[in-house]
């Protein structure tokens, strides 16, 4: 922090200065920076758009059949060439919502090295709600397209 310039306490996230809030990412960065024992901020990462993601774990089940989460990410980095690298933790918070919305269901079964797992296949709901989020993927795609052809002419 500059010279002149003192923090409020850590609790209300201001600078008494400015009172501007700060960002849970800059505290976030800095904080990995401080252990590490450097000041730059970690390496930025590919983030899924949000939104996306449901789409994308129900067209992997359709199109692969019933996966175990680990599968699913792993998948999906396939497909992607590594450009989406998912933690199971992120498919995991999808896969839960997914469930509640009944479009895809979950059995116990065993997996490739015969350990128990939870796998996941795409609900008749599923493939109504894929449908559905494919075309307005399409359009909204569509519609970005043309509007960044237009920039390139100006």
């Amino acid at each position: 922090m500059p010279a002149g310039r003192r923090a409020c306490p850590a609790r209300t996230g201001w600078t008494q200065s400015r009172r501007v809030p700060i960002d849970s990412a800059q505290v976030s960065a800095y904080s990995y920076a401080m252990a590490k024992g450097h000041l730059r901020p970690p390496p930025a990462r590919q983030d899924v758009l949000q939104g996306t993601l449901d789409l994308i774990v129900l067209q992997t089940l359709d199109t692969m059949g019933p996966l175990h989460g680990y599968g699913i990410a792993r998948r999906i980095e396939q497909v992607s060439d590594n450009a989406l690298r998912l933690n199971e933790g992120t498919v995991y918070v999808a896969l839960t919502r997914l469930l509640q919305q009944g479009w895809i269901s979950a059995s116990w079964g065993a997996s490739e090295n015969n350990r128990k797992a939870k796998f996941y296949a795409i609900t008749k709901a599923g493939r109504r709600q894929l449908t559905a989020e494919t075309e307005n993927w399409e359009r909204i795609a569509g519609v970005m397209a043309r509007l960044l052809r237009s920039a390139e002419r100006t």
